[in-house]
């Protein structure tokens, strides 16, 4: 009996979820001036980091520029995106990032009759 209690006792400790290594905080720097402008700086000793600084924008929001980057699974590097967000959207940049298949001939001439018979009024319902 003593035997099937330790069996699954062992089992147990087997089959509980292997935490990760912890990480470090390597750098915490922020700035929040309270009109909509801040500042900030994060990076941790694995490489992940991310920075972002914020103006006021013409319509009172934050118009923020920034970038990010974490270590690639395989560890042959890091992916690095920079990005803007402001009145004309968010617009990010990266070579990681997928990119649109081009847009097959036969659609772009379907847009073009589609375009021709907007202009003469032609309606579809």
């Amino acid at each position: 009996m003593k035997l099937i209690i330790f069996a699954c006792l062992a089992c147990v400790s087997l089959a509980a979820p292997q935490l990760p290594n912890p990480v470090a905080i390597t750098r915490d720097d922020r700035t929040d001036n309270g009109d909509g402008t801040f500042n900030y700086v994060f990076e941790a000793d694995n490489g992940i980091a991310a920075q972002a600084s914020g103006v006021r924008g013409f319509q009172g929001q934050s118009n923020i520029e920034g970038s990010y980057r974490f270590p690639l699974d395989d560890g042959s590097g890091f992916v690095e995106v920079r990005y803007v967000a402001d009145e004309n959207g968010f617009r990010a940049e990266s070579p990681f990032l997928p990119t649109p298949h081009p847009t097959p001939a036969h659609v772009i001439e379907l847009l073009r009759i589609a375009e021709e018979q907007r202009a003469a009024g032609i309606t579809f319902e």
